[in-house]
């Protein structure tokens, strides 16, 4: 009994448990599809706003800078040759790649021994010239002494002769007599023509004695000449380079000895578009004189040289385009021809022009500005320079707008924004400068007292610039990337 009465009990409760189970999973599956059938809430949607840098748009002056690449030139350069064959006995102590000369220097001195025994004879030559052209005029003078007295003669013989004549008419002559004073008249005659083609002889003489004394006198300026150019000297100041002789060399006529450049008067050539080109004429078509700096980065210290434009290439090259110029700079200290530099040539200005940032400006030539409400519009400007980072538009209705900085694939026109505002320019030009600690001010300044690559006057110019409160933060930048700080 006992056993039967705990099994029904059992039996009972098992019951109990699956129905409360099939209940509670009817609960469930009820509640799933009350919850699957209800329509979902319509969620309420917000506008997005962007944050974004703003900068105001203000009209100003600007003088465009047009930047490219050139090489340095020296305007005078000069091939030093061999006027003559020979020797080379003496040789300068600057003759040398590098070597400074001043002008009138003796460079290189060709044996002289032939120019000079050349120059003797010509001088001995010359003597007997104005020996020959004396004799001459002293045997012209004879002959026309001779000359005169054989007219004399014939003025007596003809006296004679009529003499005879005379006598011959009065009887007292014979015709023998008369045929003897004739002849002897005619034989005068005939002499006075002898003496003058001495004479003429003589003269002719002169003549030749004359031209023999000036070819002597040509032949003896050559000979000096010819001596003289045994003597190479420098025509002006300047350094040697190319040199390629040595004393006790055998040179021939025309030889090239080496090249001589004037490193002071220096200048440099590069090419710009035709459209750059048109931007640097006046009124009458003439290359202004603009203002150019050339910059080379020697150890991480910039060398800066100034000049102005001065000429521009008389014809495009072949396979070349646009125009080739030159300026001629007028303190290049450090720089040397050959130097290949970087160019800043100032245009004439730009009057009522916006600079913007070139993140600023899209590919259909809008910016975008801040409208009413905070909504960005979008406003078409005309492009003229680009500079840099920068670019300089130009739009009557852009002056005095909030303009975004940077445009973005999220931004567009309509789109609300919230701006932000930097600093004023003042502020950010300051930035350009930097308060160097002691230590720091140390490190750079040893750094560059101790570069020999420098040269003297650069490295002066930077240790002026670490000397001041503020520096540059381009020249810090510059000098720690040579020492990897």
């Amino acid at each position: 009994m006992r056993f039967l009465r705990q099994s029904m009990i059992g039996f009972f409760l098992s019951a109990v448990t699956l129905g409360l189970l099939a209940y509670a999973g009817q609960l469930v599956g009820s509640a799933i599809q009350d919850r699957l059938a209800e329509e979902p809430a319509a969620a309420g949607s917000r506008e997005r706003v962007f944050a974004v840098d703003l900068i105001r748009a203000e009209a100003q002056t600007v003088n465009p800078q047009l930047e490219t690449f050139g090489e340095i030139n020296s305007r005078r350069t000069l091939e030093l040759r061999a006027a003559i064959a020979g020797r080379i006995v003496e040789l300068s102590d600057a003759f040398e790649d590098g070597g400074r000369v001043r002008g009138g220097d003796v460079l290189v001195r060709i044996d002289p021994a032939d120019m000079q025994a050349a120059l003797d004879r010509a001088k001995a030559d010359l003597a007997d010239a104005q020996a020959e052209v004396s004799d001459a005029a002293r045997t012209l003078d004879l002959a026309r002494d001779e000359e005169a007295a054989a007219e004399d003669q014939v003025t007596l013989r003809q006296k004679a002769y009529r003499r005879q004549v005379d006598l011959a008419a009065r009887g007292v002559g014979t015709s023998a007599s008369i045929e003897t004073a004739e002849l002897a008249e005619a034989a005068a005659r005939a002499t006075v023509l002898a003496r003058r083609q001495v004479v003429t002889q003589a003269e002719a003489r002169i003549d030749q004695a004359a031209t023999r004394l000036v070819r002597a006198r040509i032949a003896l300026e050559e000979a000096k000449r010819d001596l003289n150019d045994t003597t190479v000297r420098a025509p002006f100041d300047g350094t040697l380079s190319k040199t390629a002789v040595v004393a006790g060399r055998l040179v021939s006529a025309n030889e090239r000895l080496a090249d001589l450049i004037d490193p002071e008067d220096l200048e440099v050539a590069f090419r710009m578009s035709t459209a750059q080109y048109a931007r640097l004429l006046d009124a009458q078509g003439d290359l202004i004189a603009a203002p150019v700096t050339a910059t080379l980065d020697v150890t991480g210290v910039d060398l800066q040289a100034t000049g102005v434009l001065s000429r521009v290439g008389a014809a495009t090259a072949e396979t070349q385009t646009g125009r080739l110029v030159f300026a001629r700079l007028t303190d290049a200290p450090g720089f040397r021809p050959g130097d290949f530099v970087s160019l800043s040539v100032t245009e004439p200005p730009l009057e009522n022009v916006v600079r913007l940032p070139a993140s600023a400006l899209n590919a259909r030539g809008e910016v975008l500005v801040l409208g009413s409400d905070d909504r960005l519009q979008a406003l078409s400007v005309t492009l003229l320079r680009r500079q840099g980072d920068d670019v300089l538009v130009r739009s009557d209705e852009l002056i005095g707008r909030d303009v975004i900085r940077a445009q973005t694939p999220l931004l567009g026109p309509g789109i609300t924004v919230r701006p932000m505002r930097r600093e004023s320019e003042k502020t950010v030009v300051s930035r350009d400068m930097l308060a160097l600690s002691e230590e720091r001010r140390a490190r750079l300044v040893a750094f560059v007292e101790n570069n020999r690559a420098m040269p003297q006057d650069a490295k002066a110019r930077v240790l002026a610039q670490l000397a001041e409160p503020e520096v540059a933060a381009a020249v810090v930048a510059r000098i720690e990337s040579r020492m990897g700080g």
